[in-house]
């Protein structure tokens, strides 16, 4: 009787690991699919550093228990590891395993996957018109195509390639395949997120200097680069500004997760975007849904001023070498850089924090015609910080430098090596104006200035600083010794 029984159960779980087996081959033929048209939203935030943390909610309709869920459409340069599937109305859902699969549908790709197996080649005689159709294993796909017909080897041979299916990890688009356990049948919301290279941002601006070089306009835009192999339609998108730490993993991908709080944000006045504090960083928020389509660049608005105060500085920048020796000529006609800068503050019309990019400047000629005058990069500037742009070099302001004296000092005390050096600094303007001109001076060991003709600042441990008044087409010259011991 015991033996009977033991029989039943024995043939009972046989049939039951056969069901297992049946349903589980039965689900991974019929597998659910998720495209970009069951998405009821998708929020995209973009970091500094080629990264994106994406959230892609959409509506889905499992069955109860196992599922293998096709999630299409999601980023070509998702990096999986970071993907998280969770339900949204807090029905059960269990997520057994995922597999990435970005190798995309191609004649090559394909091809590949059929290295080892049959393929079928079809060939047409121009002559009589008559396609015939041959058997072929496909030996090697490298530096060209080896086949087997029959006895014989081929290397590329021609005609058409005809293929039983598609392998089932070769996709028409990125996709990620998700084995889970679903509690329930009924349509479900599920939001998708993950981490995303592909995707970057940075911020550009456009100045416009008035005539008398004393104020500007400013316009600061955000330049979006989407190559993630995907779209992302009626996008909420937010910018992070920072420099946000990552951690190389082994296979030298970057990896991160969503910062951590927000605090109250601040409406950026003309602008189509809000600003606001996130942990140590800045984050910029677009009031409305946009469109980032794959291979494309978008633009949009930032931040507007007029009328933002300026300063121009003609800086002639020194070198510390020459205070060691003796060197004589030190160089002619040597160009005097041409800086702008102005204050982040709100009293000049700005007070917003500006993320690091290019500003690039213009000015009307005479005729009303805005001209490019030089662009220079900015990092991340907050609030209340300065903003100092190089422009290029003047054109009319030119110096020539020399020593004209290097006599050795005794050195005493703690010091081994002394000279006292004298310099000749002509400076040339050949414009219709009076211009200054920042004759800057980096000093080396403990020096101290022991003659001048104009009177000198030090404004660093090392650093000497004049301001040299240079009339219309005429030249002004500094002269100055200085004792230098290390």
């Amino acid at each position: 009787m015991k033996s009977i029984n033991l029989i039943k159960i024995s043939r009972a779980l046989s049939i039951a690991i056969l069901v297992i087996f049946a349903s589980t081959a039965y689900a991974s033929e019929e597998e659910k699919r998720t495209s970009l048209e069951d998405q009821k939203s998708v929020a995209v935030t973009i970091y500094n550093e080629n990264l994106a943390l994406i959230k892609d909610q959409r509506t889905i309709t499992l069955d109860k228990g196992f599922n293998l869920l096709a999630f299409r459409g999601v980023s070509a340069k998702m990096r999986p590891e970071t993907a998280l599937l969770r339900n949204l109305n807090n029905a059960g859902l269990n997520v057994i395993e995922q597999n990435f699969d970005f190798d995309l549908l191609t004649p090559q790709k394909l091809l590949e996957k059929y290295v080892g197996k049959q393929v079928k080649i079809a060939t047409m005689n121009p002559a009589t018109g008559v396609e015939t159709i041959e058997q072929a294993t496909v030996l090697s796909t490298n530096q060209g195509v080896v086949v087997q017909i029959g006895d014989r080897i081929e290397t590329n041979p021609r005609g058409r390639l005809i293929y039983d299916k598609v392998p089932e990890n070769l996709r028409d688009q990125p996709t990620l395949v998700i084995q889970l356990n679903s509690a329930t049948s009924k349509a479900q919301d599920v939001e998708l997120s993950y981490l995303s290279s592909g995707l970057s941002w940075k911020a550009d601006y456009v100045a416009e200097l008035n005539a008398k070089d004393n104020k500007l306009d400013l316009i600061g835009w955000v330049t979006l680069n989407n190559k993630s192999g995907t779209s992302y339609n009626n996008a909420k998108l937010q910018l992070v500004a920072g420099d946000v730490n990552v951690v190389k993993n082994d296979f030298g991908r970057q990896l991160a997760g969503p910062a951590m709080r927000m605090e109250k944000a601040m409406v950026m006045e003309d602008s189509a975007m809000q600003e606001e504090s996130l942990f140590e960083y800045h984050l910029y928020s677009l009031n409305r849904p946009t469109a980032i389509s794959n291979n494309q660049t978008k633009q949009v608005s930032l931040l507007t001023a007029t009328q933002v105060p300026v300063t121009k500085e003609f800086l002639l920048q020194g070198n510390n070498y020459y205070y060691r020796s003796s060197y004589g000529n030190l160089g002619q006609k040597i160009k005097v850089g041409v800086y702008v800068e102005f204050k982040n503050k709100k009293k000049s019309g700005l007070g917003l924090p500006m993320p690091k990019g290019v500003v690039r400047v213009y000015k009307k000629d005479k005729s009303g015609n805005a001209q490019f005058i030089g662009e220079d990069n900015i990092n991340h500037t907050p609030k209340n910080e300065d903003v100092r742009l190089k422009l290029g070099d003047a054109f009319d302001i030119t110096a020539d430098k020399k020593q004209t004296n290097s006599e050795k000092r005794v050195a005493f005390g703690k010091y081994s090596h002394a000279y006292e050096s004298t310099y000749e600094i002509k400076i040339k303007n050949a414009k219709s104006e009076t211009v200054t001109v920042v004759v800057r001076e980096p000093i080396p060991g403990d020096w101290k200035m022991t003659k001048e003709s104009h009177k000198f600042k030090k404004i660093a441990s090392g650093t000497a600083e004049w301001h040299i008044e240079v009339p219309a087409e005429s030249s002004t010259t500094l002269e100055y010794s200085v004792l230098v011991r290390y």
